[in-house]
């Protein structure tokens, strides 16, 4: 089960929104009760601490700014901040980042159609007024879904992306301040702190309020999630060009929010200076510094998201780009290893032992080592097939490669050749060394015995003990061989040669003729 990720760390994967209709059809009646509850309950306070948010004057409150961030010793203050409060917005946020969009959005969007019509705004202005703060709430989703960051606001990494992302959202969503201002005919001088407050109130809670909000209660959200995936849509696709639609959001915010603010104080200086009043001239000025400095500390802040949003974006690429190459090379080991090793006996195979045979004639011809390879073949291994089943054959071979592998040395390589014929390659070892370890390998195989499957349908009976031997053929690597199949061929003419004498025996190349017979040269 997921656990919930350590301080500062980055989630590898978010869970997708919950879904309405998996919570219906596999939810809890208590799950139901809670999540729905508390969804209309949301809905409910959204419209009503909207319209209680309008009756109260909310709207645009004067906050005295001092002199431009220690800009100056005058006492007097260099304009105001206006900010607006508007409580719906934390509760659709919350419900936005820990559920999903779909949720957050429609209280955002009941509640601020509730404001509009109370404030006999047009139907159909309101219609379009009361999309403003679903659009804010669809960046912050985005943001999260482009980036995978954590919501659990307890890290000063998670606050630095979501501080940055929470301003973006507001600009964009304070185009419904635009809205409000055309539709009421205010005049110029009422049209900055109704979309300034719009921005700077909806950042404002974000911070405080939603923000706090997350921090307490995304965890055990986060831990729930985990443990029931089958009621969330899956984590969507496409995080690359999500997170290019973030960035381009982000441009779009900037761009506007500083036509926007410069444009109506501009406006208001302008207005001023045609109406030569020295005090009204001043009290814009004031204003026009103020929001140009406000602009300046915004870029600045949106400069460095940008820039640890893209940190955050490579990092992110390069290690799961680290991890893609890790997981292709054990992928491409696996496979080689597969491809070099036989299914039924776990040796190499027959590719694989040629391979290994090479390597050990090089090794003869640079270094003058002994080196000798041996061919063995089960004796009358049909018969073990008819008589007990190719089961029970299955079982020998499998016997057999787990007698070789014990039997060699970590520098030799025992192999299947094929069929029910193997291969050993013998290091440092010379004919007579060899034959002493092909007759010692011969007995143990003579005298073992091999379990063999019940009979079908007779799962509770033991299988039949199996016997059987080997005919092995030895021959040493020369320096002057052209290649492996001089040896291979001469040792598979002794092999012809034990088959032909009984079975069960070893023959070499020239045995007779074997000096040392007694005391061959092998490393054990």
């Amino acid at each position: 089960m997921s656990t919930l990720p350590r301080p500062g760390e980055w989630l590898p994967e978010l869970p997708g929104s919950l879904s309405l209709m998996a919570l219906l059809r596999e939810g809890t009646h208590q799950e139901r009760l809670f999540i729905l509850g508390g969804w209309l309950l949301t809905l409910v306070a959204a419209v009503a601490l909207g319209l209680l948010s309008v009756r109260l004057n909310w709207s645009g409150l004067a906050i005295p700014l001092p002199s431009v961030v220690g800009m100056s010793d005058d006492p007097d203050p260099a304009g105001h901040l206006y900010l607006s409060i508007f409580p719906p917005l934390s509760l659709c946020l919350w419900w936005t980042l820990c559920f999903g969009w779909r949720w957050g959005a429609p209280p955002a969007y009941v509640a601020t159609l509730a404001l509009a019509l109370d404030a006999d705004m047009a139907p159909t202005w309101a219609l379009i007024f009361a999309a403003a703060n679903p659009i804010g709430l669809g960046v912050m989703a985005l943001g999260y879904r482009a980036v995978g960051a954590s919501r659990a606001l307890r890290t000063r990494r998670s606050w630095m992306f979501y501080v940055p992302l929470s301003f973006v959202a507001a600009v964009l969503s304070s185009t419904g301040a635009l809205i409000w201002t055309h539709t009421r005919q205010l005049g110029a001088g009422e049209q900055l702190p109704i979309w300034q407050g719009w921005w700077l109130g909806a950042f404002a809670q974000s911070l405080l309020i939603a923000g706090p909000l997350l921090a307490f209660t995304w965890p055990p959200l986060w831990r729930w999630l985990q443990r029931r995936p089958e009621l969330r849509h899956p984590t969507p696709a496409g995080r690359r060009a999500l997170g290019l639609g973030l960035l381009l959001a982000i441009v779009l915010a900037v761009q506007g929010f500083g036509l926007v603010s410069l444009g109506l104080g501009s406006l208001q200086l302008r207005l001023a200076l045609d109406s030569r009043d020295w005090g009204q001239l001043a009290e814009a000025a004031r204003v026009m510094l103020s929001t140009a400095w406000v602009f300046f500390w915004v870029f600045t802040l949106i400069v460095l998201f940008v820039g640890q949003f893209g940190y955050q974006a490579l990092s992110r690429w390069l290690r799961s780009t680290e991890a893609l190459v890790m997981q292709l090379a054990r992928v491409n080991a696996e496979l080689e290893q597969r491809s070099r090793t036989d299914g039924l006996s776990g040796l190499v195979n027959r590719m694989a032992a040629e391979d290994g045979l090479r390597a050990l004639l090089r090794a003869v011809r640079r270094y003058r080592t002994p080196a000798a390879v041996l061919m063995l073949d089960i004796d009358h291994f049909k018969l073990v097939n008819d008589r007990y089943g190719h089961a029970a054959g299955d079982a020998v071979i499998r016997a057999l490669a787990r007698t070789l592998q014990d039997a060699s040395r970590e520098v030799d390589l025992p192999g299947r050749y094929g069929g029910e014929e193997f291969v050993i390659g013998l290091a440092h070892t010379d004919l007579p060394g060899a034959l002493q370890f092909a007759e010692r390998l011969r007995v143990r195989i003579a005298d073992a015995q091999v379990q063999g499957p019940p009979p079908e349908g007779a799962a509770r009976e033991t299988g039949p003990l199996i016997r059987y031997t080997v005919s092995i053929g030895v021959a040493v690597m020369r320096a002057e061989d052209e290649g492996i199949e001089n040896a291979l061929r001469r040792a598979d003419a002794a092999l012809y040669r034990a088959k032909q004498g009984g079975r069960n025996r070893v023959e070499t190349e020239a045995t007779a003729d074997a000096p040392g017979a007694e005391t061959g040269t092998r490393n054990d």
